[in-house]
């Protein structure tokens, strides 16, 4: 794997169409008015919820920025500073680094998401990542609805050097569950990763099954699971809040996974799923590459976000 600097680059890079998309909003609306007047505060609010940061966030960001400027001449690189530092105090409350817990073992970690937001490939992702950490690291097909998520995690499986416990196709994916906890428990796994269903559209079917999973689940262990993500994809903007509000009704939602920010012009969800949820966000993905998932550390998300002037941290790595 490549280092956090090189890391830094990637992030930009793959958040170029939503900086690219909000700075540009942000620079029209400031040097149109040029003045923080109460009209250039309501076209700043317009841009923020254009740029898919949602209502209620974009009200309380621009409300922040208009406390100690209001009436006065700013630029845009004023602006985006002052959103910035708005956005930072907004996440500092779910900005929390999630290490591997070792006094759980198996560590549990249940993962959720509709289907299409890219789960599986984010529970292959996290296994290789475990994996080259040295742990000992098990799979549970949780999903047994669809054959192709259970042939995909039996590839990542093989790739990456994890057993994978699945059952019949259409069987019980709690007795799969339970049945790969309690191998996990007898060949001293470090972490177990439980893929599950993602048929939003029969909810009611869809919390029944979640709720039996994680019973089911106690039976092995009682203090399990130890974290559940919610996997979400970033191109669906707004409807990836609505879909985390739907999933965290129905279940425990511990953490936010968020993929594909490397193909939206709507990164900045994050931060309405950030202010509204109260969620931390564990994860971010920006690429196909097993490296392109890291933990999300929200000042690198901020800064590529808003292309803020200062120290290049692009320049850095490459002379590093």
């Amino acid at each position: 794997m490549s280092g956090p600097r090189g890391w830094f680059s990637r992030l930009k890079a793959g958040l170029s169409r939503s900086s690219s998309n909000l700075t540009e909003r942000i620079a029209e609306v400031v040097v149109s008015r040029r003045k923080l007047d109460a009209a250039t505060l309501e076209e700043l609010e317009e841009a923020l919820i254009m740029a898919d940061l949602g209502v209620d966030t974009a009200a309380a960001l621009v409300k922040e920025v208009g406390k100690d400027r209001f009436g006065r001449e700013v630029t845009d690189v004023e602006i985006r500073e002052a959103l910035a530092a708005a956005v930072a105090h907004m996440l500092e409350p779910v900005a929390e680094p999630l290490p591997h817990r070792a006094r759980f073992r198996p560590q549990v970690v249940l993962v959720c998401g509709v289907n299409g937001t890219g789960k599986t490939t984010t529970i292959g992702k996290l296994a290789a990542q475990h994996v080259a950490a040295g742990r000992k690291v098990m799979l549970a097909a949780g999903d047994t609805f669809r054959a192709a998520a259970v042939e995909q995690l039996a590839v990542w499986g093989q790739r990456v050097g994890a057993e994978v416990v699945h059952g019949k196709e259409g069987g019980d994916p709690s007795s799969v569950v339970f049945e790969a906890l309690k191998r996990a428990q007898a060949e001293n796994v470090d972490v177990l990763i439980v893929d599950t269903a993602g048929r939003l559209h029969v909810k009611q079917e869809l919390m029944e099954e979640l709720a039996k999973v994680r019973r089911v689940m106690k039976k092995a262990e009682p203090s399990a699971p130890h974290e559940t993500w919610l996997v979400l994809d970033a191109t669906n903007g707004q409807n990836a809040i609505a879909q985390a509000t739907t999933f965290k009704d129905l279940v425990e939602v511990s953490g936010i996974v968020l993929t594909k920010l490397d193909g939206t012009a709507k990164g900045g969800v994050i931060l309405g799923i950030c202010h509204e949820l109260q969620v931390p966000v564990r994860y971010i993905g920006i690429g196909e590459q097993v490296d392109d998932l890291r933990v999300f550390e929200p000042r690198d998300f901020i800064d590529a976000l808003y292309e803020l002037p200062g120290p290049d941290k692009a320049s850095a790595e490459a002379s590093a």
